[in-house]
């Protein structure tokens, strides 16, 4: 599998990139067909086709304020086996929104491998084999976007050309562009359509709550969290239920997941 570094230029467009970033930029669910459709423009002066998803985990599809399918109506994925956003298997089969699990940065993937600004052994080790098939196209530039409390957003730019599978100019010309771009719109719709609270507002861990919970994330039992901190079993578990009480968390398990997904527990080794 191909690991070649290729280097990420300054945008280049034809527009100010203020201008391109507020053209996209999101900050009610009225804004979102109009910065949907400059999105659509931005990629389509460069020979590529949006393809976007807010959250991989989800099988709900990204609409505008009039339930308007943005990807169907708006991108144009509408053609007899292009309706990608239909197939809600895509998450877990297919090779590209997988790799946003593993990269925050713009990439682009074709059956070789992926390609961006580093080398990324994670990456190196997805299976691509009949990519086109699995990934629906012959090649894409790849924007993740990492968002606030652990959802993964998925980005595609396709070329308008399906039988190119090199894009190595592109991305080295758009790449950082593209980035950009498609963050600001992606952040700015998911936090115009956020409306359930899961996470506390205002949510601050002591520094012992901390570190309970970075061991019990681990698989460490209460006992054995008291004897690696030299702290009773009884301060244990009441720093836990602490963090538990602070997160608005049912359980134990649940006290863990909003930590982590609040940064608190940092990244696994």
């Amino acid at each position: 599998m191909g690991a070649d570094v290729v280097e990420l230029r300054q945008p280049r467009g034809r527009e100010p990139i203020g201008e391109l970033l507020e053209a996209v930029t999101v900050r009610c669910v009225e804004d979102i067909h109009d910065a949907a459709v400059a999105l659509r423009d931005i990629g389509e002066e460069r020979g590529l086709r949006v393809c976007t998803c807010d959250d991989i985990s989800s099988k709900e599809p990204m609409i505008d304020a009039d339930g308007t399918i943005l990807n169907a109506d708006i991108f144009g994925w509408v053609e007899d086996g292009k309706r990608w956003w239909e197939d809600h298997r895509l998450a877990l089969h297919s090779p590209l929104p997988r790799a946003c699990r593993y990269e925050s940065e713009p990439f682009w993937a074709n059956a070789e491998g992926f390609f961006g600004m580093w080398r990324n052994p994670y990456l190196e080790e997805l299976d691509v084999h009949d990519f086109s098939k699995r990934a629906l196209c012959e090649a894409a530039i790849v924007i993740p976007v990492h968002l606030p409390f652990g959802q993964i957003s998925a980005n595609s730019f396709v070329p308008i050309d399906t039988k190119k599978t090199d894009l190595s100019r592109e991305f080295a010309e758009h790449g950082a562009l593209l980035g950009v771009v498609m963050k600001r719109f992606m952040a700015g719709y998911v936090q115009a359509m956020r409306t359930k609270r899961w996470i506390p507002t205002n949510c601050v861990l002591s520094k012992r709550e901390v570190e309970c919970l970075r061991w019990a994330a681990i698989g460490k039992t209460d006992m054995e969290i008291s004897m690696i901190l030299g702290r009773s079993h009884a301060t244990i578990r009441y720093h836990i239920h602490r963090a538990g009480e602070k997160l608005d968390a049912v359980n134990r398990a649940q006290a863990i997941f909003k930590a982590g997904q609040l940064g608190y527990l940092g990244a696994s080794e």
